[in-house]
């Protein structure tokens, strides 16, 4: 039987209110503050507590003001509870600080600099129907078939290229193989020049053009300013990060090196969005001395269903691994029960 007793927490007597009930490795994600760190955070390990006590930590102790973190999540919901549990945490409500999605953090700075990619501060952001509107409308001007190349299915490609953060001028015709007749590159290019000539963009472009920008020497004085300003960045989900949202955290971090993820790689389930595995298992490749805090006991399930549970994942070879343990009481054994579908 493993030893789980250096993992409980032995609090300080004089130590903050909300530092009150985390284990100790919990304690360990809150208190490494400088430097890059990635907790690995297991289903149901309180990653979300070590999270926001994180954040509330930095700003209690003045080590950075609000404006100066900036805190990535990948829902609206899950910025909202952010806010509220460090507000929470310290007693008052916490204003001016950069926290929000990748597509919302994206969206202000592209505001802020819009120019620079030839759009007006007031860009309209359009939704996906507008986006198969506008793809149709220059199918039909280049006399291309759109029942033969449906302009849905055009348009995801175009998608998953802006998730790797590739521009039209990136992508070559034998990247676009046969499809739109092997013109799919062209029609990216008359596209991004057709939401330009509107003064519009689409999601993908948040932060496709805010890559532009950052990577363009011509503007380094862009992302100088954001170094300047950011002491630390967190985010959360790490291991949902596509190419794109990758490279923009990494070009963030590049002069502090104060980057905390959260993520768990045995939760990767969204490749088929543009989700790469990849960037969190590489993290340490990426920020050299970087330091791994695993957080791995369960306050969710039964040691049956995470035996059960490691059982299975453990088969995957691409993952940093880690042990979940639990202080439960055993409950009842996993079963396996089959059932026959609707229509049989």
């Amino acid at each position: 039987m493993i030893d789980h007793s250096a993992d409980m927490a032995n609090p300080a007597a004089d130590e903050p209110p909300y530092m009150h009930g985390l284990n100790a490795p919990q304690r360990e994600a809150v208190l490494t503050t400088d430097g890059p760190v990635l907790v690995l955070a297991g289903a149901g390990t309180g990653k979300t507590r070590a999270l926001t006590t994180r954040l509330a930590h930095l700003l209690a102790t003045r080590k950075a003001a609000p404006h100066q973190i900036l805190a990535v999540t990948f829902t609206n919901k899950a910025a909202r509870e952010m806010r509220e549990r460090v507000g929470g945490l310290l007693g008052v409500p916490v204003e001016g600080w950069w926290l929000g999605t990748f597509h919302a953090l994206a969206a202000r700075m592209l505001r802020r600099h819009a120019e620079r990619v030839g759009l007006k501060s007031d860009f309209n952001i359009i939704d996906t129907d507008d986006q198969i509107r506008l793809l149709k409308q220059i199918m039909e001007a280049e006399g291309i078939d759109n029942k033969a190349w449906p302009p849905r299915v055009l348009m995801s490609v175009i998608q998953r290229w802006k998730d790797r953060g590739l521009t039209p001028d990136k992508i070559s015709r034998a990247d676009a193989g046969d499809l739109a007749g092997g013109r799919l590159n062209l029609l990216y290019k008359l596209y991004q020049d057709r939401l330009k000539t509107l003064n519009a963009c689409d999601f993908g472009d948040l932060m496709l053009h805010m890559l532009t920008i950052f990577q363009d020497p011509a503007h380094a004085d862009v992302l100088a300013s954001y170094h300047h300003q950011f002491k630390y960045i967190l985010v959360d989900e790490y291991q949902d990060t596509n190419v794109s949202q990758y490279l923009w955290l990494r070009l963030l971090a590049q002069a502090s090196k104060n980057i905390c993820c959260v993520g768990d790689d045995d939760q990767s389930i969204y490749g088929w969005r543009g989700a790469e595995v990849g960037n969190i298992l590489r993290f340490e490749k990426d920020f050299p001395g970087a330091r791994v805090i695993r957080l791995e006991q369960n306050y969710r399930s039964t040691p049956h269903i995470l035996a059960a549970a490691s059982g299975v994942i453990a088969g995957n070879r691409d993952r940093l691994g880690k042990e979940l343990w639990t202080a439960a009481e055993e409950g009842e054994k996993v079963r396996l029960i089959g059932h026959w579908d609707g229509e049989e």
